[in-house]
C-alpha cells in the first residue's frame, strides 16, 4: 500500500527476527515503473531501508510466476515458497486491510507453526514484462 508504507513498516518490525526483506522490480526496460532511476526514486519517496533489486529481464519475476505488483513471496529457510499473494485483504492503495497475510504468515513461521493461508490472490497492476 503506497499510502501506508506497509512493506517498509513490516521490514522494521521484523528487522531483529532474522527475516530478510527484498523488493524486486521486474518491469522490462522502457515499460511503466521500470529502471534504476525509478528504483532510486522509490527508495527516496517511500523511505525504503531494504534492497530494491532490478530485474529488467524478468528472470526472477517469471521464475516465481509473479503477475501483479505488489505480489508478496515468503521464502522459508528450506528455499521453498511458504506464502505467495497479496499483502493484505484490501486491494485499495489507500486503505489497510483487516488481515495482513504476510504478517500472519511470518508470525506463524517464526512460532514454528504451519502457514494457515499459504496462497492468496495478489492485486494491483500487472507486471510489465
Amino acid at each position: 500500500h503506497d499510502a501506508n508504507k506497509t512493506f517498509a513498516d513490516m521490514a522494521k518490525k521484523y528487522a531483529d527476527k532474522n527475516v530478510v526483506f527484498l523488493a524486486i522490480n521486474s518491469g522490462a526496460a522502457g515499460k511503466q515503473g521500470a529502471g534504476l532511476e525509478r528504483n532510486k526514486k522509490a527508495v527516496t519517496d517511500h523511505g525504503i531501508a531494504y534492497p530494491v533489486l532490478l530485474d529488467e529481464s524478468g528472470t526472477v519475476g517469471k521464475a516465481y510466476n509473479a503477475k501483479r505488483t505488489p505480489e508478496m513471496f515468503i521464502i522459508g529457510t528450506d528455499g521453498k515458497i511458504a506464502y505467495m499473494g497479496a499483502i493484505d485483504d484490501d486491494p485499495s492503495a489507500g486503505t489497510l486491510g483487516k488481515t495482513n497475510y504476510v504478517v500472519r504468515a511470518l508470525d506463524e513461521i517464526l512460532a514454528g507453526k504451519p502457514v494457515s493461508k499459504a496462497r492468496t490472490d495478489a492485486y494491483g497492476c500487472t507486471v510489465k514484462y
